[in-house]
């Protein structure tokens, strides 16, 4: 499998940043924020000046699906 590399300097810099509710206020969460094109980026609560990962919609529905179905286990 191969990436394509993306550009999205311009999208994260101006991204509106919301972070989990379950944050406990000690910055041990993650924070996600929806950008142009569909897709969604996830990042550290602790390292907001970091990298993002993205995820298209459908990929995001799938991993939450995965998380979820883990957590029945």
């Amino acid at each position: 499998m191969s990436a394509t590399p993306l550009s999205t300097s311009g999208l994260l810099n101006s991204a509106r940043w919301l972070r989990s509710s379950r944050s406990t206020g000690m910055n041990n969460c993650v924070e996600t924020a929806v950008l142009g094109g569909g897709l969604l980026a996830v990042r550290d609560s602790k390292r907001a000046d970091g990298p993002a990962v993205l995820f298209t919609g459908p990929a995001w529905d799938g991993f939450l699906v995965s998380v979820r179905a883990d957590l029945t286990t």
